[in-house]
């Protein structure tokens, strides 16, 4: 892609602005909701015990409720996940990010990990399945993606940032798993406005991160109001 379709890029649609910090409190919610709306970002992804509040803040705009489901190493039981699933879309939740459960992929057992996936699915809410690829290799990362997909996911995301950053080669590699099918969800460690290009460039079509503001350049505008 030219350098100038790059620079025409709006990286705000792409992004879902996370709060996913354990000592967050209630008016730290309300800040990132607003900031969504006022930036126009793809999402909020909040842990379940918000989803709630940033629910009522976000009715009628545009910006989605995300929460997490299984954060953040997925080990939770397979009727757990769903419990929290159908929990958090009772409280209002839009969209699940889920984090799989990597045991089960490593140890071959893939029915189970399809099954506990496709439940979730089943909710009705679209669902973005936590890969955590630095922990896979590249058969293994081929094998979720495609179970995943399978299961009805609507992304693809890369990790939750605990294990590492998102980088570059992994977006493009679920790209061309993917084939346009699903959605590609990078997250973790992106810090600068050119890092988030790269990886929409590269075939990401969300960006988790909680650095938003700083990516879009907007700190200083943000601090002065």
């Amino acid at each position: 892609m030219a350098q100038q379709q790059r620079a025409e890029i709006d990286i705000a649609p792409y992004i879902d602005h996370a709060l996913l910090n354990n000592t967050a409190t209630p008016p730290l919610v309300e800040k990132w909701c607003e900031e969504a709306d006022r930036f126009n970002f793809a999402a909020v992804c909040v842990y379940p015990a918000y989803v709630r509040i940033a629910a009522n803040l976000l009715h009628n705009k545009r910006p989605k409720v995300c929460t997490v489901i299984g954060f953040p190493t997925g080990t939770t039981t397979s009727a757990t996940k769903l419990y929290e699933a159908q929990e958090a879309i009772d409280n209002g939740a839009q969209e699940l990010d889920v984090v799989i459960n990597l045991g089960f992929l490593k140890a071959g057992n893939t029915n189970e990990l399809h099954r506990e996936i496709a439940e979730i699915c089943e909710t009705g809410i679209p669902v973005k399945a936590i890969l955590e690829t630095n922990l896979l290799n590249d058969e293994e990362k081929k094998l979720a993606a495609e179970l995943c997909m399978d299961a009805g996911v609507a992304y693809l995301k890369t990790g939750t940032g605990w294990y590492g950053g998102t980088n570059i080669s992994d977006v493009r590699l679920l790209k061309q798993i993917t084939r346009g099918k699903v959605g590609i969800k990078a997250a973790g460690g992106i810090r600068t406005h050119q890092e988030a290009l790269d990886l929409i460039v590269a075939g990401a079509t969300r960006l988790g991160t909680s650095r938003s503001i700083d990516l879009l350049g907007q700190r200083d505008n943000l601090e002065e109001n």
